[in-house]
């Protein structure tokens, strides 16, 4: 299992993965799966993966392979082209793998976040589905995720607002969001990669990997779970005794105990 996310902001994206793979409990490894591509002052991309680890690896190869020679996202003009640049390398290996894959009753499953900026252009940021088609983070809906997306949901949904999160603060919502996500599914591990890109910077300068014994991710866990107890604590009692709170007619079935 897999959990990956970007958040866009006025400032420009926060970009963050787990690195757990499994093929059972007893195959599990870590595995990168962010991956950079950079033309310093020009363009910068980060594309992460999700599903299973041979189809990712092929479409990654195939996106490297033709960015070291010039091509694809080295040479497309939009963010959009991008996008469909990455959907066009899912699609190509679909149309190898697929048929033979459904043939032993196994998905074609993988899904993409590509987040970065071309030239003059926005930072952009886009989730790529299995289908090779893009959908586009927006300002009303400024985040993206894949993978096993529910659990760390909750913390962005109530915390990330494109005009008002600093970058700072959208790094932290992503920490908690993927720790969260580790704590109900031991299937998503770190380390963790998390890379923060500045609007207009065409570079990568802010990047960091979490590794397990990592002070600081401990620090922001315990931190994080401190502070909701003790919120939860000055929240008040729930009056049980308040207009509304009778049982309808109907909604409770008793049982007589038999003589």
């Amino acid at each position: 299992m897999t959990y990956c996310l970007g958040i866009r902001t006025h400032e420009g994206l926060v970009l963050a993965s787990d690195s757990r793979t499994n093929a059972g409990i007893d195959q599990i490894n870590v595995c990168c799966k962010m991956h950079s591509f950079v033309i310093p002052g020009e363009r910068v991309f980060s594309v992460l993966s999700s599903g299973s680890l041979s189809l990712t690896q092929s479409i990654v190869t195939r996106i490297r392979q033709e960015f070291e020679h010039g091509r694809g996202l080295a040479e497309v003009e939009s963010f959009y082209d991008a996008a469909r640049c990455v959907g066009r390398h899912i699609r190509e290996i679909s149309e190898i793998d697929r048929t033979a894959m459904e043939r032993d009753n196994i998905a074609f499953a993988v899904s993409f976040l590509v987040g970065g900026q071309i030239g003059d252009e926005p930072p952009q940021l886009y989730m790529i589905y299995a289908q090779g088609n893009p959908l586009r983070c927006t300002r009303s809906a400024p985040f993206l995720q894949i993978g096993e997306t529910k659990y760390g949901r909750p913390i962005l949904d109530r915390g990330i607002r494109y005009d008002e999160t600093s970058l700072e603060q959208a790094a932290k919502y992503a920490i908690i969001s993927l720790d969260s996500t580790m704590r109900s599914n031991v299937a998503v591990g770190p380390p963790i990669d998390m890379m923060v890109y500045r609007n207009d910077e065409l570079a990568i300068r802010t990047y960091r990997r979490f590794q397990p014994e990592d002070e600081a991710l401990f620090g922001i866990r315990s931190q994080w779970e401190q502070g909701l107890r003790s919120v939860i604590s000055t929240l008040p009692d729930i009056d049980f005794g308040s207009p509304g709170s009778d049982i309808e007619n109907g909604s409770t079935c008793l049982l007589k105990n038999p003589d």
